[in-house]
């Protein structure tokens, strides 16, 4: 084994559960996260001042949008803040744009500088306060414990940039998971030829097995066991979000959660003296998205990138999906993990389990850290059972970005080798799909489609369709309530109608025959 094999050494995680008021502040929550992967390895918090690179998961608050222009203090800075914070100076300090891949995709990036020699120790934290901070807006509390770091020059950024959707697709409502993880679950239900109740109780049963394992994870957010039945049966509790998904169906944004790892070479751990019964290797990893807007894709019920980006894992790391012994599917909705156990060759039952933390709705830690939390657990679970192998992936934006990792305390044999994302991206371009129209007019076809609920009921219909010469375009439905409760009481997907301008300036009205 190479002195600079990168190895996993430490992981922290933890849950804030008490009143907004006395919430910890962004900056105090990765630093816990950070303290408590350095005791994890055996090490001093005095240790990571050591660290010479710092990779912080993007903050939701800091993407684009309504949230951007919440008013509350904020680190313009953060990676230099933590740094500040922790008494280090690492040469490399990386803050990820938005997406849920990014807690994966960071931690591939750090292993590959450590295996090139760039880097010797560093930190990949991230967390998520929406839970406290909408509380305290909401209240009118202050944040007067909120640190601000003033006029800091802004980080370097990782990732893509780039928006989830097209503002033609942001037009019509498909901006919010909640509106468009439903076109994906609608799709898959119509491809395998379910009637609509059983694909919800198919729903249940898929999800009701996370709860479980949230129900005994200590850093859970919603540590309760949920029935297959209480999943899907829509109540005052559970009411609809957005067809076919009620609310315990849903990631939930609004949690108060942090985690963190430490990586280093093989060399530094040594010298920092950590025990090796502590040492978990990442063996294989990839990173890579789908055609970039959902309104481009294939279709709506595949992933070339989950299928890609697993198979270039699993090769680098020398094993096959029968070797896994635990697994973490990124699981913000149920065709996430769906569409994953689809492309990756896994019973949606597979008695291995498809969760080790609980899941996105009932673990908590949506936005972009939640893979965090799943990393961490998985240290655990190998450090328990030596020689045992896990699989975590994670997805970004609207099944778009997808980062694997496939991890074991088995050491690494020979040189690290992460291939150039570049590789497997050119293949995924370079994939036909559809054309786009964006003003339709006449005879249409129903691909796929949502209703979208709120509070009081029923909002309004979203429809992928295509036109008389099979382009692809998205409308809204007439929004009464014949129409909308008709598109939740039957299959829609195949049906036909006409479409054209909307009243709505750049929209399209779908009216079904």
């Amino acid at each position: 084994m190479h002195d600079d094999t990168p190895v996993l050494i430490g992981a922290g995680q933890f849950t804030f559960r008490g009143g907004a008021e006395e919430a910890p502040s962004p900056l105090k929550l990765i630093k816990i996260a950070a303290e408590r992967a350095a005791a994890d390895a055996g090490l001093s918090t005095a240790a990571l001042a050591g660290i010479d690179a710092l990779s912080v998961v993007g903050f939701t608050i800091d993407a684009p949008g309504g949230l951007a222009q919440l008013p509350f203090p904020r680190l313009s800075n953060p990676p230099a803040s933590l740094a500040k914070a922790l008494g280090a100076d690492p040469a490399y300090a990386v803050y990820s744009h938005m997406g849920g891949n990014s807690s994966q995709q960071l931690v591939n990036i750090l292993c590959e500088r450590i295996a090139r020699g760039e880097n010797d120790f560093g930190l990949v934290v991230g967390a998520e306060f929406l839970g406290s901070l909408m509380k305290r807006l909401r209240t009118g509390k202050t944040f007067e414990d909120y640190e601000d770091d003033g006029a800091l020059p802004p980080p370097v950024r990782v990732g893509d940039p780039r928006p989830g959707v097209t503002d033609y697709e942001a037009a019509h409502g498909l901006g919010r998971p909640v509106n468009i993880y439903p076109l994906f679950e609608n799709a898959l239900r119509a491809r395998d030829h379910r009637s609509l109740a059983d694909h919800q109780q198919r729903l249940g049963d898929l999800f009701a097995p996370f709860t479980k394992v949230a129900a005994a994870n200590p850093e859970a957010w919603f540590p309760v066991e949920r029935s297959a039945e209480e999943l899907i049966t829509v109540n005052d509790r559970n009411r609809m979000i957005g067809y076919p998904y009620p609310k315990y169906l849903n990631a939930i944004m609004e949690v108060d959660q942090s985690a963190g790892v430490l990586i280093a070479s093989v060399r530094k751990a040594r010298e920092l003296g950590v025990p090796e019964d502590r040492w978990v290797y990442l063996h294989g990893c990839a990173d890579a998205a789908d055609l970039w807007y959902p309104i481009d894709r294939q279709n709506f019920h595949s992933s070339p990138a989950i299928r890609m980006t697993a198979k270039r894992a699993f090769e680098m790391a020398g094993i096959g999906l029968s070797d896994i012994d635990f697994i973490d599917l990124y699981s913000c909705f149920p065709c996430a993990v769906e569409v994953a156990c689809d492309e990756l060759g896994l019973a949606i039952d597979d008695p291995r389990g498809l969760t080790v933390t609980g899941g996105l709705p009932y673990a908590g830690g949506p936005g972009n850290n939640y893979a965090m939390h799943s990393i961490a657990v998985m240290m655990r679970k190998l450090r328990e059972r030596p020689g045992s192998n896990g699989l975590v992936t994670a997805n970004g934006w609207y099944l778009t970005k997808q980062s694997i990792g496939v991890y074991s305390t088995r050491p690494v044999e020979g040189a690290w080798e992460r291939e150039d994302p570049k590789a497997i991206q050119s293949q995924i371009d370079a994939l036909p799909h559809p054309a786009v129209v964006e003003h339709p007019e006449g005879p249409a076809t129903v691909e796929t489609y949502t209703v979208v609920h709120g509070r009081e009921g029923m909002l309004m219909g979203i429809v992928v369709g295509r036109d008389a010469a099979g382009h692809r375009f998205v409308a809204n439905t007439p929004d009464d309530e014949a129409t909308l409760k008709g598109m939740e009481s039957a299959e829609q997907i195949g049906r036909t109608g006409r479409v054209g301008p909307a009243e709505k300036p750049g929209c399209n009205l779908f009216v079904p025959d």
